[in-house]
């Protein structure tokens, strides 16, 4: 099971680099980070875990930025904000994730991490 996301003050923990495979090889259906080239089964179960877990963090983080510029576009402020439709649109989620994205990227901005916060995740 994932570990939750570590936040503002907590350190991060560093998983396995995601090494950029180049084109040519990622065409390729069977290889994935040349894991199908470890025939040692040790070997393969800890890199496709260092993988996973990276896998997990680069998401992780990748939703906080989704929340973050959700929150931004929405901003009552900006001239040319969205709605919670319009990032919904554009994002391809439903109105209510947007809604809740939106929440989360202003809380995310604030500073605002405690034990009743629910990462719409």
């Amino acid at each position: 099971m994932a570990e939750p996301t570590p936040r503002r003050n907590e350190p991060r923990l560093r998983p396995a680099p995601l090494l950029f495979e180049p084109a040519q090889v990622a065409a390729d259906p069977e290889h994935f980070f040349d894991l199908e080239s470890i025939d040692d089964p040790r070997a393969l179960l800890t890199r496709a875990t260092e993988l996973t877990q990276a896998f997990r963090a680069a998401t992780d983080r990748a939703v906080e930025f989704q929340a973050i510029a959700a929150a931004q576009l929405a901003d009552p402020q900006r001239f040319d904000r969205l709605t919670p439709a319009d990032i919904a649109a554009r994002a391809e989620w439903t109105e209510d994730y947007a809604k809740k994205m939106v929440e989360f990227g202003r809380d995310l901005m604030r500073g605002v991490e405690g034990p009743g916060h629910v990462d719409p995740v």
